[in-house]
């Protein structure tokens, strides 16, 4: 896949965790003292007297949709944590992971600092804290250039290139919630959306454009899957189906690997029967999903459709590798496994 790959170089320096002091008497390993070369006046936040970013309250919802809105237009957001330390912090680095914006937090206890150090096996780019966590806060920057490695991140997506992967495994799935996605436009021979129960592997499914004797047609619709399956959305992101609503904007590609953005009009849940089914990528990679037992229910193999009923190990269909973790939903630079 024409992807662009950025390194994330941590053993050069640009992951190095730097350690801010809230106050006292800095020492080595300490990068900036509070009041002498780090200043926050109100939200403002101040390096060497020149404004750097942000500090923001994110305690609650909004005051992490505010951090993340201003990802990617500061240097650094501080963190200002309430009650919930770790979820704030990971939601926040995923925001900001492979772009401008870098990450500081302010931690009140020694407890809090491993888990900010390294949230996501990324980890804040700062730590802001008083003198009995700092020696804390030492251990953790050592801890963090003891392990820094070059790591390769995906960049977001430009360019979309399907790929032959192979049936391995074909079984009765049971019985659960099946998702269909109503799109607000229609859908071409060929058009179809990528799914799967994996984030780094998925299926094309093709929509329900076929004409048949049995059942009329919906041009728009596309029977994705399961409730807890990931589908991809137009600006390169995840979502789960069950969180799919009126309005969102998900990717619809086609076997020519044409793809646009088309706008969701209704999601449709009924209970139905599954076929489970399991493959291998190009990159090795085995992944699966779970498809409504349904003949109207087809995949993309060449140049050819067939029904999720006919599906036998061997058999080739079309699919995508993202090769890449996720945190609700967005790319980041870590080791992320799906079973």
């Amino acid at each position: 896949m024409a992807m662009m790959l950025v390194k994330q170089c941590k053993s050069l320096g640009c992951d190095r965790l730097q350690i801010w002091l809230e106050s006292g008497t800095r020492q080595e390993g300490v990068d900036l003292v509070l009041g002498d070369d780090l200043e926050i006046d109100g939200e403002a936040l101040y390096i060497n007297d020149q404004q750097v970013g942000r500090k923001v309250d994110v305690s609650n919802a909004e005051g992490q949709s505010k951090a993340r809105s201003i990802a990617g237009s500061v240097e650094w957001i501080l963190l200002d944590l309430g009650q919930w330390k770790m979820i704030p912090i990971e939601n926040i680095i995923a925001a900001c992971d492979g772009g401008p914006t870098k990450v500081a937090a302010r931690i009140s206890s020694p407890e809090q600092v491993i888990g900010a150090a390294f949230a996501l096996q990324i980890g804040v780019d700062a730590l802001l804290v008083d003198e009995k966590t700092l020696p804390t806060a030492l251990i953790a920057k050592s801890q963090r250039g003891e392990s820094a490695s070059s790591t390769v991140k995906e960049d977001k997506f430009s360019n979309f290139e399907l790929s032959e992967i192979e049936i391995i495994e074909v079984k009765e799935g049971g019985v659960g919630d099946r998702i269909c996605i109503d799109l607000t436009s229609m859908l071409q021979l060929g058009e179809g959306m990528l799914v799967g129960s994996n984030s780094n592997s998925m299926v094309l499914v093709h929509g329900e454009t076929v004409e048949s004797e049995f059942v009329p047609t919906r041009p728009f619709r596309v029977n994705a899957g399961a409730a807890h399956t990931y589908i991809l959305m137009a600006n390169g992101e995840t979502r789960y189906l069950s969180e799919l609503k009126m309005g969102d904007e998900v990717l619809v590609i086609s076997k020519e690997e044409i793809s646009r953005s088309a706008t969701v009009g209704r999601v449709k849940i009924e209970r139905r029967p599954f076929i489970l089914f399991q493959w291998k990528d190009e990159k090795h990679n085995e992944a699966g999903a779970l498809l409504q037992q349904a003949e109207t229910v087809r995949l993309v193999s060449g140049s050819k459709l067939i029904s999720v009923t006919e599906l036998k190990p061997g058999m080739k269909i079309m699919g995508w590798t993202g090769g890449a973790g996720r945190h609700v939903g967005r790319i980041i630079s870590a080791d992320v496994k799906e079973r």
